[in-house]
């Protein structure tokens, strides 16, 4: 729920960027084909006409109603609020990546404390009607145990060669002492793990070819181990943490499910909540092309609740994580 309404206010920013950007040249050309100009008043007309025009236009009007519901009901969320969030989400994406999708965006650390400020605020707002009880946990293990339940797994690097008489120089420099991060991108043919010191993640078996498997589930941590052939060369392994394999019980998936459950009847609610502030609002089109931009809201009004002292409670976002590197894996 996290990233879905990260990204449904990410759009609005991209909104009011873009209005900004007309606002502040209207004479302007914006581009010019073999010498023919595109005017700003051209392309202003078409966006607006379009539907991403109108599009932009409900987001911006969706983060007015935001700002102001958190006014008005004295919602205050701290700096150390928005930061715990961004950090959650990060967490989820291997190093750089989440920089990249930012720069991917044209969005700027500032843009996404106002994002992810806007979501804790909303958060805040439909908390009044989030209701996880320990009957509404202990049904959903008992009906779920197949996905909560977890196998072994192993972390591990490696560094993948073609040939034999590689494989094995490398196998002796590192039993010297040699650096493994170095090593790996100096030799390594796998694109998505050498510049990261050979890092694999953690993975369960039947992730990876059955010969970097057995050698993975079956090596001492934190020995180099001898090279493993599989259809992609020659691997050097060395493991580095091991998890054991896990029955969820209430003990230990609890908290866990508790917050999948309220995740889930947030993402419910937002919807409801958003339409009741637009049912309220006075809302006035003063463009024609965009009067049918923002659509009638016929949702009831949720409950609320907006304290303003509390800090927001950080939930983690719903983000898929990293998976083991291409390179021994069967997919």
């Amino acid at each position: 729920m996290s990233i879905r309404l990260f990204a449904a206010l990410s759009t609005a920013l991209f909104g009011a960027a873009l209005a900004g950007c007309s606002g502040g040249s209207s004479g302007a050309n914006v581009a010019s084909v073999n010498g023919e100009n595109i005017t700003r008043a051209d392309y202003d007309a078409k966006l607006e006409a379009g539907p991403q025009g109108k599009a932009i236009l409900n987001q911006l009007v969706q983060t007015d109603l935001i700002e102001q519901y958190a006014r008005d009901n004295h919602v205050e969320i701290s700096d150390s609020d928005v930061a715990t969030r961004e950090n959650e989400i990060k967490s989820k994406y291997p190093p750089g990546q989440f920089e990249q999708i930012l720069k991917s965006q044209n969005l700027t650390e500032d843009d996404v404390a106002r994002i992810l400020k806007q979501q804790l605020v909303v958060e805040k707002a439909v908390s009044a009607s989030i209701k996880v009880t320990d009957a509404d946990v202990k049904t959903y293990l008992d009906k779920n145990h197949a996905t909560l339940d977890t196998s072994g797994q192993v972390r591990a690097k490696h560094i993948l060669v073609g040939d034999l008489k590689t494989a094995q120089t490398i196998e002796d420099k590192l039993k010297s002492g040699a650096d493994f991060a170095a090593l790996a991108k100096q030799y390594s043919t796998d694109p998505s793990s050498k510049d990261k010191g050979g890092e694999l993640g953690f993975f369960s078996k039947g992730q990876m070819v059955p010969a970097f498997q057995a050698a993975a589930f079956s090596q001492k941590i934190g020995v180099v181990g001898p090279p493993v052939k599989s259809p992609f060369g020659y691997h050097i392994i060395v493991v580095e943490e091991a998890k054991p394999a896990q029955v969820a019980t209430l003990a230990n998936s609890a908290d866990k499910i508790r917050k999948m459950l309220t995740q889930q009847q947030q993402q419910q609610q937002v919807p409801g909540f958003l339409a009741s502030l637009r049912a309220k609002a006075n809302i006035v089109i003063f463009d024609d092309k965009l009067k049918d931009a923002i659509p009638p809201a016929a949702a009831p009004p949720v409950e609320t609740a907006a304290p303003a002292a509390a800090s927001a409670a950080a939930s983690p976002a719903a983000a898929a994580s990293s998976a083991p590197a291409p390179s021994p894996s069967q997919s």
